[in-house]
């Protein structure tokens, strides 16, 4: 039985200074570094996702409500589609890209980037991304798939949102029959009282420890 850590969406967007900042969510890249650095042992394998958007159509708004609708963020090839620089990607193996095309809160939904495909962030803010460059292949691999064929059993998902791309990360591994932990410290939410979040992701059979 193969344990992987699944670190979820610790991109600049989503941190302090983002287009779509969460409070604490570069504390929680500096503190996912750490407990990796001290821990990579622990695992079989580390991979990491993004949300990777190119045309995602109502998910974004210019009058979002911030449940199903949000400002633009994480656009493909941005600086805010990076990983933030406190998160120490030495141990990652591989990045899931989702939302290419439509709003995408799980893990589950991305695609394992190509090698070559390093965001570097130099496209200019408030251009649209070039399709053709960003979308991913035909054959590309999901990481449900990537995680079977690593023999993997056990998942331990951190990063952020607690209560959206998290939840929805941990609870779709719980339906694909992995074992399923969030470490809720080295997580960070948008709402301010994550109770519900926690008992949602209990109730689904996910240990929040």
């Amino acid at each position: 039985m193969s344990r992987a850590l699944i670190i979820v969406d610790v991109q600049n967007d989503f941190c302090e200074g983002g287009s779509l900042a969460v409070a604490g969510g570069a504390d929680v890249a500096g503190a996912i570094s750490e407990f990796v650095d001290a821990h990579h042992n622990g695992f079989d394998h580390i991979v990491a996702t993004q949300d990777w958007h190119i045309d995602p159509g109502a998910h974004f708004s210019e009058t979002p409500d911030f449940k199903d609708s949000w400002p633009p963020h994480c656009v493909a090839g941005t600086r805010g589609a990076e990983l933030h620089p406190d998160l120490d990607t030495e141990y990652i193996q591989a990045y899931f890209q989702k939302g290419q095309f439509t709003a995408a809160y799980s893990g589950f939904e991305g695609l394992l980037a190509p090698e070559d495909a390093v965001p570097t962030g130099d496209r200019k803010p408030g251009s649209l991304p070039d399709a053709d460059a960003y979308a991913p292949a035909d054959d590309a691999i999901g990481l449900d798939d990537w995680l079977q064929s690593h023999d993997v059993e056990d998942v331990v998902v951190v990063g952020i949102a607690t209560d959206y791309c998290v939840m929805a990360t941990a609870l779709d591994a719980v339906q694909a029959g992995y074992s399923v932990t969030v470490l809720r410290h080295l997580t960070a939410g948008i709402a301010e009282d994550l109770d519900d979040a926690v008992a949602e992701m209990e109730l689904g059979g996910v240990d929040v420890a």
